[in-house]
């Protein structure tokens, strides 16, 4: 039987608090099982049946190479979230966020979330083709390609007024709208020209204030029409985390263009662009040892270049340029020890670091560790670019929580 892993996390509302002991029922293809979160909000389950993966390896249309869940999550004090269609993968792990509101009438209904089929496997609507290059009088230019701490994100085509307006860290914009274009089972080198390809239209969007300027109050849409699918709570892939973690900061350009790449793309089937990124021409490249670079060269222009952000607004402290561990020593240590000793007051779980005196020592690897664990990072006790950044954001998210409290 081919299986894949599912990591739930239950949150009240948002990720700076984690839900413990709240209960979770499994349902799909068979599967009927109860499960209970720990103190950190997780459950983990590494048994769910899924289609073999050679099913995601070539487009098809006879068998859906992903198996769908339903996941009833129940806890006193708060509104009973279902949440339909989440996907596994043969030999991947997903990751399901569970956001549940608090019960403020004791007859408040259950809310129920439908997540859409895969991208590569639902009918979307086309993207309509724009210029890759965008001119003067179309924009109006921030001084320097930066990331923001959110990106708002309209769901909805840009004339829908009524559409809601969602807030989500750049990392985790880019792995939902990853997650939802691509399969979690391709090469690793197409995964990443994928992601930089997002990153860059991401980036585009925000640098040039596209739609700001143009009186609208969000920042992109979910239109895969006008913008990238985003869905609210998509089931995201641990593999593609991972990789935007990694290189999330990264994105394309064009010699003597100061603006991002503008990288469209498509799925290379259904509609084929020239000039455009096809996703399933990218995975077969990846499988004949193409580089990511040498995959967007191939389907954009040769003479493209990889460039990092400038900087990360909203955040703290940048990283310091070099990884942390044991025997490491000094300010960035000792800033990474409190905002991981702040972060326990919510998540309890992750150990207190005392004391917190800027040497890298057994009981910091420890914490780190726990931490990397807890936000479904690769467990290696460093403090690498992904886990500083998370740490950041993290930190940033309880801090405001309890100040909202505070006030």
């Amino acid at each position: 039987m081919k299986v894949g892993k599912l990591i739930i996390n239950v949150y009240a509302n948002d990720i700076s608090l984690p839900i413990s002991d709240a209960l979770v029922l499994v349902n799909g293809d068979g599967y009927h099982k109860h499960y209970q979160t720990d103190i950190s909000g997780k459950i983990y389950i590494d048994d769910l049946p899924a289609p073999d993966k050679e099913y995601s390896m070539y487009p098809q249309t006879e068998v859906k190479p992903y198996s769908t869940y339903k996941l009833s999550v129940t806890k006193p004090g708060f509104v009973p979230v279902t949440i339909n269609n989440v996907e596994i993968l043969d030999g991947q792990t997903s990751i399901q966020n569970v956001y549940m509101p608090y019960a403020t009438d004791q007859f408040m209904k259950e809310e129920i979330i439908n997540l859409p089929e895969h991208n590569l496997w639902g009918d979307y609507p086309a993207k309509i083709p724009e210029d890759p290059i965008k001119t003067p009088e179309d924009l109006r230019v921030l001084p320097k390609v930066i990331i923001p701490e959110y990106v708002i994100v309209h769901d909805g085509i840009p004339s829908n007024a009524t559409a809601t307006n969602y807030y989500v860290s750049f990392p985790d914009y880019i792995k939902n709208v990853a997650s939802g274009e691509i399969y979690a089972t391709w090469p690793r080198e197409t995964i990443k020209a994928n992601v930089h390809a997002i990153c860059s239209f991401t980036m585009n969007r925000i640098f040039t204030e596209w739609y700001t300027s143009r009186g609208y109050n969000f920042t992109i849409t979910s239109s895969p029409a006008y913008d990238q699918s985003y869905a609210p709570n998509r089931t995201i892939y641990q593999t593609i985390s991972d990789i935007v973690d990694e290189i999330f900061w990264y994105y394309i350009k064009l010699p003597n263009v100061v603006q991002p790449f503008f990288a469209q793309y498509n799925d290379g089937i259904k509609t084929n662009n020239p000039g455009w990124l096809s996703q399933w021409g990218s995975k077969d490249l990846g499988e004949r040892g193409y580089t990511a670079l040498e995959i967007l060269k191939y389907y954009y222009t040769n003479t493209l270049t990889l460039e990092r952000a400038e900087e990360i607004i909203g955040l703290p402290f940048s990283f310091p340029g070099y990884n942390l561990k044991l025997d490491s020593c000094g300010e960035a240590v000792q800033k990474m020890q409190n905002e991981i000793n702040k972060i326990n007051g919510n998540y309890p779980g992750i150990p207190k670091i005392i004391p917190s005196d800027g040497k890298f020592e057994q009981n910091t690897k420890n914490s780190v560790e726990i931490f990397q664990r807890v936000f479904d990072l690769p467990v290696t006790g460093i403090v690498d670019f992904a886990t500083w950044y998370k740490i950041s954001y993290i930190f940033v998210a309880v801090s405001k929580m309890i100040a909202g409290v505070a006030g």
